[in-house]
């Protein structure tokens, strides 16, 4: 499975989100969103491009944060990812993230603005970075493979 993800859009429409994220969404088998989508018009916007799971930031509307979790587990093909915005400080952050989940397979958040791709604990730990200047593919199968693009 091919999963697309972005983080920390701080957007009002979806036309706010670079077009070479947007195609390359057209693309995937799941779109995953680390928070501060900004308002519900872009997350609606995401939707008709494909299956959309997300979680609330810190940035976003009221409406988005009744509508969305704080954080949640999805399971991809037998793999567990775990999906958080984060908080604090940008520095250590995936460090802090790390334990708000048990055993899973990948963590996605974002918050800091700055992509991430290590492991931690067994753990990749992934942040595609703001969504004006990069996002993330992941393809899930027998392995795991994530990339950070720049746009």
């Amino acid at each position: 499975m091919k999963i697309g993800v972005i983080s920390d859009t701080h957007a009002k429409s979806i036309e706010e989100i670079p077009w070479t994220i947007l195609r390359a969404l057209e693309k995937v088998d799941l779109i995953v969103h680390a928070g501060d989508i900004t308002e519900r018009a872009v997350l609606e916007g995401l939707r008709e491009i494909g299956e959309v799971r997300a979680v609330q930031g810190n940035m976003d509307s009221g409406e988005l944060k009744h509508m969305l979790p704080d954080k949640r587990t999805i399971d991809v093909d037998g793999k567990q990812i775990g999906l958080v915005h984060g908080s604090g400080g940008p520095w250590g952050i995936a460090e802090r993230v790390r334990p708000l989940f048990g055993d899973v397979d990948i963590i996605i958040f974002g918050h800091s603005h700055l992509s991430c791709h290590e492991y931690i604990r067994g753990t990749l730990m992934f942040n595609p970075g703001r969504a004006r200047d990069s996002y993330g593919m992941i393809t899930v199968g027998k392995e795991i493979k994530a990339e950070i693009i720049r746009v």
